[in-house]
């Protein structure tokens, strides 16, 4: 067996300051790396404000629009063994990102790209940009297989390309532990915004009120950017006012901090149940979801792609989209039965190693070995990626 060595690698992405959840994996990701002993790790801020990073990983900084910063972003990734390039429509610059393309016809070194959308219903745009970033890599990472099938049958792509690293979480020392308050407290946390859904949480809060039922209701998180500088905080102010005219604002906390991850532990430990109740039914992917289950928590979650994927086994509980009715008769659930949430917690707690960012960042290490050098192909060769040591997820080769 040959011996397993890591290649040099670049990390490019969105990256904090930058309040966004793709900063926040990347952040996690190189984090994780370094710590599993991966030295040499560069990461490529792609960013279109002067904000600066005081993470001396940061090497380069990729400007959407800018030829110049482009070419300079090729020439340092180039000094790498392999680019470890996260992709997001939009982030890039140019319709739908399509300026990576141009910077991945400048990219002479092999890249594994983690696609954090895989839309059911791409625009044609949208399905040629990732058809031809899939072209250009080395290898794909998908983080649920339900991403990986929908890739493997909505896109012309090498399905032989395709693996799939489940999302990372930070796991508490504290896990399992009982929640720190002994009233019923739900939580939602993330960037605000429309299609988070909150609104219906609140209006379920009303029908509970009116059975003779309460509980606390924490709603974490800024409005995100965009939203802030198209609409100010019009989408908070109008959960408030619906609260108020339900008459359960006493019930409903606001926390518009930014939690670093200590801060942000600590509000999940207070917590009974996560709740999720978002809009969309094309979500692949959320960190959220991965983070609660991660710290132990059970989940109240809308039938999205990841939340029917990840709480199949019994951490949670699934709801109709924009139904609070539904959510009404969960939230029910788990005030007036205890088993039921301390089963549900006990699944949750059960799989929350498997998502350790040691475990992840060891499946991003071990498939990098493998494409940076072919004498890998053949044989898992990572001692860092031992599912036996880190409880990792990693399959090979259409994501099976």
């Amino acid at each position: 067996m040959s011996q397993w060595r890591s290649p040099a690698l670049a990390v490019l992405s969105t990256y904090p300051p930058t309040p966004c959840g793709l900063a926040t994996f990347a952040a996690a990701l190189t984090e994780g790396l370094s710590a599993i002993g991966i030295r040499d790790v560069g990461v490529v801020r792609s960013a279109v404000d002067d904000s600066r990073s005081d993470d001396m990983r940061v090497v380069a900084l990729l400007r959407p629009g800018s030829t110049s910063s482009r070419l300079a972003v090729a020439r340092r990734v180039n000094a790498y063994e392999c680019l470890l390039l996260q992709h997001e429509y939009g982030i890039y610059g140019g319709p739908d990102g399509s300026e990576v393309l141009d910077l991945l016809d400048e990219v002479e070194i092999p890249v594994v790209t983690t696609l954090h959308t895989v839309s059911l219903r791409p625009t044609a745009s949208q399905r040629r940009i990732l058809e031809r970033i899939v072209d250009s890599s080395a290898a794909v990472v998908t983080m649920t297989e339900t991403a990986s099938a929908r890739l493997e049958s909505g896109y012309d792509i090498d399905r032989n390309k395709i693996s799939t690293i489940v999302h990372g979480a930070t796991v508490p020392r504290t896990l399992g532990s009982p929640p720190v308050s002994d009233e019923p407290t739900f939580l939602t946390w993330g960037l605000l915004g429309p299609g988070k859904g909150i609104e219906w949480v609140i209006d379920a809060l009303g029908e509970l009120k009116a059975r003779g039922l309460s509980a606390r209701y924490v709603v974490a998180g800024r409005t995100h950017p965009r939203v802030l500088e198209n609409d100010g905080e019009a989408y908070r102010e109008m959960l408030m006012a619906r609260a108020e005219r339900l008459g359960v604002a006493d019930a409903v906390e606001f926390d518009p901090s930014y939690r670093p991850l200590g801060s942000l532990l600590d509000l999940i430990e207070r917590s009974t149940c996560v709740v999720l109740p978002y809009d969309s039914d094309d979500q692949i992917t959320s960190g959220v979801l991965v983070d609660a289950i991660a710290a132990g928590r059970p989940v109240i979650a809308t039938r999205f792609p990841h939340a029917e994927e990840i709480l199949a086994d019994g951490a949670g509980l699934l709801v109709g989209h924009a139904a609070p009715q539904h959510l009404a008769e969960a939230m029910e659930r788990v005030i007036t039965d205890r088993r039921l949430v301390a089963n549900m917690s006990l699944v949750a707690a059960s799989m929350a190693p498997s998502y350790r960012w040691a475990a992840v960042a060891a499946d991003y290490a071990d498939l990098a070995a493998r494409v940076a050098n072919p004498a890998y192909a053949s044989q898992r060769v990572s001692p860092l990626a031992s599912t036996a040591a880190f409880g990792g997820t990693a399959s090979f080769g259409g994501g099976q």
